[in-house]
């Protein structure tokens, strides 16, 4: 070890407790002895790094080589390497009469990390953390039982306690500075020698299991706490680029006799494996798999694995990879819309558009106290069909007469309290999950109660086909339901959502993705649904696809449009190609 990692460490030692002769509470005997600042740093980081890091350790030692000696082994030197990780960042960020305060705000900060990971599986990014700050009061609520305090109490009570109990020894400016500029050296060199020790094992480990590195409890959060602060320095967050400005209505709108109505479902949370309209082996779509005039896409992929992700990137002209390397922020599909000047109308029924809404009309109805509708006091997504004829005709007419979109967006299969998200008439499978701690339940339960929710949706999404078709004598009407993203429901230990994309299993990224096109819709858009089940029973394709084929649908001309990423354009050209009348040379 060097000579100077020697000496430093033998001089905490020497320095652990007491304080100076000179100091004034050393006269008094009872009074607690005062601690080194970094004596307190390396202790709270021991405690982080093993006690509040159970998720890590659960998974590090189920690796298949995590038994013998060798195994147990690499686990110590990557607990060293972790509690040094601790130490440097403490040594940066705690200084003087803050001391306390950051190394409290870490434990707590781990206790609570360490609930989510260890209850539900998941891992924190900065995606994980940006779910946290825009989630609503209903979203939260959804997640608090008695196992929340339980744990952060566990974890976090005793070193709480002692970081009260004890003092800590004040120090010069100066001394302050060299001091913890000697521990951030300890803690580094520390940290190298650990990972040198077992260098080929912890390489491989981290590039072939990437979650670990999520799993690192409390610098995920910081980490994630640092991307997201940082962010307005790598993309311009202030600016908001102008999208679609040309935007033209096309050929179909000359003359029309009646204006399209294109109602768009945001879904939330829905699996596409967990649709009996898609194959599954229960009937959670009765309704839908009676109907001959839908066409579902089987084959339908995410642009996330949570909705601040998906959605601001479903209404993108980007694609997901063009989003995540955006240099500023874009208008979005509904301007577009907007600009194309036509009525356009976001309905909520959860925590908000994600700011693709922003410019818009708007309306929420997640808050709604209508006893007839939300008799439990959560309304079901139903609700956002009472008064949508006066929420539409509140748009401006010329707008109107034009043509219309709405958004309705769902609160769908939101968890962990799946058994929320279905009403009595829809609980087919039994018995549920009551709980929003989902271990306490058997996973059949869990499933069960997310089944239900999907029979509710099926019952929203038939119920807006009816209202769409009594309207067919005024409009060419269509819907078009996507969800956001998928669900694990206890596979591999893992619940909700929220993964890092690249190692994200794909039941959190396979959503339906369902057409329903009226007669009218069909003919104005040349368009036959035949044609569309066939292309799209199997055909791969993703939310990059959505902000096109939305604007196909509507015939919104504009260069933003790509005709190669709209779903339905392949047999829109197979239509028009059979009803071209024959030339003759």
């Amino acid at each position: 070890m060097p000579q100077t990692l020697t000496r430093w460490l033998s001089f905490l030692a020497s320095s652990r407790l007491r304080p100076r002769s000179s100091d004034t509470a050393s006269v008094n005997s009872t009074a607690p002895l005062a601690w080194h600042p970094a004596w307190l740093m390396v202790l709270v980081s021991a405690w982080l790094a093993t006690v509040c890091n159970a998720a890590l350790w659960r998974e590090v030692t189920a690796l298949p080589s995590g038994g013998g000696l060798h195994g147990w082994g690499f686990v110590l030197a990557f607990a060293v390497i972790v509690a040094a990780g601790n130490v440097a960042v403490l040594s940066l960020l705690a200084w003087g009469r803050a001391t306390k305060w950051v190394l409290g705000s870490f434990v707590i900060m781990a206790a609570f990390g360490s609930y989510f990971m260890l209850n539900y599986g998941i891992v924190i990014d900065a995606s994980m953390l940006t779910n946290v700050l825009q989630t609503d009061v209903r979203e939260a609520g959804d997640l608090l039982n008695w196992r929340l305090p339980a744990t952060v109490v566990a974890l976090a009570a005793p070193p709480l306690w002692w970081l009260w109990r004890y003092p800590v020894r004040s120090l010069g400016v100066v001394r302050h500075l060299a001091h913890n500029a000697g521990l951030l050296t300890a803690a580094v060199l520390i940290l190298v020698a650990a990972l040198l020790l077992v260098f080929q094992d912890f390489a491989s480990t981290m590039r072939n299991h990437t979650q670990l590195r999520y799993l690192i409890n409390p610098l995920n959060s910081v980490y994630a706490l640092v991307h997201l602060v940082s962010k307005p320095l790598r993309m311009d967050t202030s600016t908001l680029l102008p999208l679609g400005r040309d935007a033209q209505l096309g050929a179909s709108y000359a003359q029309q006799a009646k204006p399209p109505l294109l109602v768009l479902v945001l879904g939330e949370t829905a699996r596409s494996d967990h649709f009996g309209l898609n194959g599954y082996e229960r009937n959670t779509t009765p309704l839908l798999s009676s109907r001959t005039d839908l066409v579902s896409a089987r084959n339908a992929w995410s642009c996330g694995t949570s909705t601040a992700a998906s959605v601001p990137c479903m209404f993108s002209h980007l694609g997901r990879e063009g989003f995540e390397g955006r240099k500023a922020n874009f208008e979005s599909l509904m301007d577009v819309l907007h600009h194309a000047g036509l009525a356009v109308l976001w309905i909520d029924n959860q925590s908000g558009c994600k700011g693709v809404c922003d410019r818009v009309a708007q309306a929420s109805t997640s808050r709604d106290t209508d006893p007839d509708w939300c008799p439990q006091g959560e309304c079901p997504d139903t609700i956002m069909l009472k008064d949508l004829d006066a929420r539409i005709a509140a748009l401006p007419a010329e707008q109107r007469a034009r043509g219309t979109v709405v958004v309705m967006h769902q609160m769908g299969s939101h968890g962990p309290a799946y058994f929320k998200r279905s009403t009595k008439a829809h609980k087919r499978f039994e018995p549920e999950c009551t709980s929003n701690a989902l271990q306490e339940c058997g996973q059949a339960q869990v499933v069960n109660a997310y089944d239900n929710s999907i029979v509710a949706t099926d019952a929203f999404l038939h119920a807006t086909i009816e209202w769409l078709q009594d309207r067919s004598g005024q409009a060419s009407t269509a819907m078009m339901y996507v969800s956001d993203h998928g669900e694990s429901l206890g596979e591999g230990n893992l619940y909700l959502h929220g993964l890092p994309y690249a190692i994200a299993p794909d039941v959190q990224k396979h959503v339906p993705w369902i057409t329903w096109l009226s007669p009218a819709m069909q003919t104005r858009n040349h368009l036959q649904t035949s044609c569309l089940q066939q292309e799209l029973a199997q055909k791969r394709i993703t939310h990059d696809a959505y902000f096109h084929s939305v604007l196909g649908l509507m015939n919104v001309q504009t260069t933003a449009y790509q005709g190669a990423q709209d779903i339905y354009a392949l047999c829109r050209r197979q239509q028009n190609a059979q009803t071209m009348p024959a030339t003759t040379s």
